[in-house]
C-alpha cells in the first residue's frame, strides 16, 4: 500500500520526487524508464531546441558578411543530442532515489488500484500524468520511415533533400524553420488560409513574411485527404483532387491525449481525463495532469500541476492554478512567438472592452542585424490598466515574454510596469515603451 502512485514518467515526476522528499511512501509508474522524462526530454522540447540552435547557425551563415558554406552533420548532431538526453535521464533517475519505480504500463482498474504487467499496486491517491501521442488523420498511412511524425524527425541520420510539413502548429513551424535553415527544400501543408490563426493580425502576416523569407513553400487550405510511401516517394493527395510527391513527409496534425490508462468505468473520459480546477477526476483523490487531462499541451503546465497536485495531497493548501497565466510559445527561426495571458483573439471572443499597444521592432537598430523587422510586441489592458497578457513575435519571445508573465502574477498595472528601466540596447526596451503606451 503506498500514498501516493504516479502514473507516467514525465513531468510528472517532479510531484513524485518532492512528495517522497516529505516521507510519503511512493511508486512512480513508467512504461520504460530509460524514457523517464517523458516526451519533451526525449522526442520534444529538448531536442526539437538543440535542433534549432545549429541550424540557426547554418541560417547566420549565409547572410553576406561570411564566406564558405557549412552544412549539419545529422550523425554527430543526433549523437550528440542522445548524450545530452541520456545524460539528464540519469540526473532524473538519481533524483528518485527514494521512491519506487515500477517498469510498465500503468492502468487504473478500480479506486485506488493500479495493474502493471499482472500485479496490483494500491494507493491512497493516484496522480496520472500519462501525457499525449502524435495525431495521425484518417487516410495518413503512417509508415515511420518515408511518413514520421515528431517521434523519428529528431533520429534523423541525414537530412532529406525535401520535405512536406502537415500541419501549422507549433511541430510544423518549428520543424519547418529547422529544415528549411539547415538547407531543405520545405513544404509547409495548412488547412487554413493564414498562420497562427488565434494571434493579432499583424503577427499572422508578419509569420507568413517569414516563411516565405525561409524559403518556405506555403500551401494553402491543402488539407490531405490520403498520403502513402512508394517507390517514387510520399505521394500525396489534397482535398481538392490534385496531387504531389514528395521525398518525404512529416506528420504535425495535433497530439491527443493518453487515456487508454484508464479502466474503469468511475473515472469519466471524454476528448482528455476530466478534471476539475483541482486537476482531480470524477474519482475523489485520483488526478490527472498535464497532457492527459486535455487542458493544455505543455511541459511546464504539465510540472505545475503534478506539484500542485502534490502540494493539495500534502496539506499545503496552494493557490488555484490559473492556466490562462501558462506562456505558450513556438520556437521559429529567427523570431519566435510568445503569448501569455488574453489577446486580442480572446478578448474580442468575450466581448470584453481592452486596450491594446503595438511596437514594431522595426524602430529599434538591432532589427536590422536580428532579422526581426516583422517583429512586434503587443500587450493588452483593461480599462483601468491591469494587464491582461502580450503576444510576441521577437528573437527569443519566450524569454521576452517572462516580465509579462510575472506582471499578471502580480496583477500589476500599466503605470506600476512603467517603473521598470528595461536595458538598453535589447528588445526588451519595446516590452518598456508598449507599457507607456497603454
Amino acid at each position: 500500500m503506498y500514498d501516493i502512485i504516479y502514473i507516467g514518467g514525465g513531468l510528472n515526476y517532479a510531484g513524485a520526487i518532492v512528495a517522497a522528499k516529505k516521507g510519503l511512501k511512493v511508486a512512480l509508474v513508467e512504461t520504460s524508464l530509460d524514457q523517464l522524462g517523458g516526451v519533451c526530454l526525449h522526442k520534444g522540447c529538448i531536442p526539437s531546441k538543440m535542433f534549432l540552435h545549429h541550424a540557426n547557425t547554418i541560417r547566420q551563415s549565409k547572410e553576406g558578411v561570411f564566406t564558405g558554406d557549412i552544412m549539419l552533420d545529422m550523425q554527430v548532431l543526433t549523437a550528440k543530442k542522445n548524450k545530452l538526453i541520456h545524460s539528464a535521464t540519469k540526473a532524473v533517475t538519481a533524483q528518485c532515489a527514494q521512491l519506487e519505480l515500477i517498469e510498465g504500463k500503468g492502468h487504473v482498474i478500480a479506486p485506488h488500484k493500479v495493474e502493471v504487467r499482472g500485479k496490483v499496486y494500491e494507493a491512497e491517491y493516484i496522480v496520472i500524468g500519462t501525457g499525449s501521442s502524435p495525431f495521425i488523420p484518417e487516410g495518413i498511412a503512417y509508415d515511420g520511415k518515408g511518413i514520421i511524425t515528431s517521434n523519428e524527425v529528431l533520429e534523423l541520420q541525414k537530412l532529406p533533400k525535401e520535405i512536406a510539413i502537415y500541419g501549422d502548429g507549433a511541430i510544423g513551424l518549428e520543424m519547418a524553420s529547422f529544415f528549411a535553415s539547415a538547407g531543405v527544400k520545405v513544404t509547409l501543408l495548412s488547412r487554413g488560409e493564414t498562420l497562427l490563426g488565434k494571434s493579432h493580425p499583424f503577427i499572422q502576416s508578419a509569420m507568413l513574411k517569414e516563411v516565405e523569407r525561409l524559403g518556405i513553400s506555403h500551401l494553402k487550405n491543402h488539407a490531405v485527404t490520403d498520403a502513402v510511401h512508394t517507390d517514387k516517394g510520399v505521394h500525396v493527395t489534397f482535398v481538392d483532387g490534385t496531387s504531389s510527391y514528395y521525398e518525404q513527409m512529416l506528420v504535425a496534425t495535433g497530439r491527443h491525449p493518453n487515456t487508454d490508462v484508464i479502466a474503469t468505468d468511475e473515472i469519466t473520459v471524454n476528448r482528455g481525463i476530466e478534471t476539475d480546477e483541482w486537476f482531480e477526476t470524477s474519482l475523489a483523490k485520483h488526478y490527472a495532469v498535464g497532457d492527459c487531462n486535455g487542458k493544455l499541451q505543455l511541459a511546464h503546465a504539465a510540472r505545475a500541476e503534478a506539484l500542485n497536485v502534490t502540494m493539495q495531497i500534502l496539506g499545503k493548501k496552494p493557490k488555484q492554478l490559473n492556466l490562462d497565466h501558462v506562456v505558450h510559445f513556438i520556437h521559429t527561426l529567427p523570431m519566435s512567438y510568445a503569448t501569455v495571458g488574453q489577446n486580442k483573439y480572446s478578448l474580442e471572443k468575450n466581448n470584453k472592452v481592452f486596450k491594446e499597444s503595438v511596437v514594431k521592432l522595426n524602430h529599434f537598430t538591432g532589427s536590422a542585424f536580428h532579422h526581426s523587422g516583422n517583429g512586434s510586441m503587443i500587450v493588452y489592458a483593461d480599462e483601468e490598466g491591469l494587464i491582461l497578457g502580450a503576444e510576441i513575435l521577437a528573437p527569443d519571445s519566450e524569454e521576452l515574454i517572462a516580465p509579462v508573465a510575472m506582471a499578471l502574477a502580480g496583477e500589476m498595472t500599466a503605470a506600476s510596469a512603467q517603473k521598470t528601466i528595461m536595458a538598453h540596447p535589447t528588445f526588451s526596451e519595446a516590452l518598456e515603451r508598449a507599457y507607456f503606451r497603454l
